[in-house]
């Protein structure tokens, strides 16, 4: 148990370079107590004290403001970077390795019964405020945009952004696990600068035209 709080700690050094001694991260980050206080519910919860399990999710949700459903399962070296206001919703999967910032929803998009929240495989990392909805799956060493929306599956190696959430990057350059939430792709925006630069130049055009027609008639 001792070398798995260790490992978490080690993660947050890695993750954040605020962080400064063990001791500081051991009290302060509150990522990390939601992290610990879900593996003890989760265990209630596999023993199938429902109840007992839910109340101990809830009282962390209180002092963190990351609520994680008992029923999740979480891999190993997961890191909640800030963290208030993270949803993990109770039938999803997260692998080992992967961020996610404060904000995020990993949630259902109905009353649906079953697996009926998001997959998220090794490496993923998503950023602060997206929403991963349904039962989808957010590929290996992908990523999801700050902001974005995320109703469809993401393959590996992917970067997603936008609502709802387009791919703009896969199977490209390796993208680094410091996302730049603030200078990411965002393809709705670029289309619509795309459409600004073609109404200018049809506007110079029949200003030309315009011109043109003026100057035959005087000619006249």
């Amino acid at each position: 148990m001792f070398k798995r709080m260790k490992e978490d700690m080690d993660v947050v050094f890695e993750q954040d370079p605020a962080a400064r001694t063990y001791i500081e991260v051991f009290l302060t980050y509150s990522g990390l107590h939601a992290i610990w206080a879900h593996r003890v519910a989760h265990a209630f919860y596999k023993k199938k004290l429902f109840f007992l399990a839910r109340t101990i999710s809830q009282i962390s949700r209180f002092f963190t403001g990351i609520e994680i459903h008992p029923g999740a399962i979480i891999g190993r070296r997961f890191f909640i970077d800030h963290g208030m206001g993270v949803v993990i919703g109770e039938t999803c999967e997260i692998g080992d390795n992967v961020t996610i910032y404060q904000g995020v929803t990993l949630g259902g998009t109905g009353h649906e019964k079953g697996k009926r929240h998001p997959t998220v495989k090794d490496n993923a990392l998503i950023a602060t405020g997206a929403k991963v909805l349904g039962s989808i799956t957010v590929g290996e060493n992908s990523k999801i945009g700050g902001g974005s929306v995320v109703l469809k599956d993401v393959p590996d190696n992917s970067t997603v952004v936008g609502i709802p959430g387009r791919i703009v990057k896969q199977n490209g350059k390796k993208v680094s696990q410091k996302l730049d939430h603030h200078i990411l792709p965002d393809p709705i925006a670029d289309r619509i600068n795309k459409l600004q630069a073609e109404i200018e130049t049809l506007n110079e055009e029949v200003t030309k035209l315009k011109e043109g027609k003026k100057h035959a008639n005087h000619n006249l």
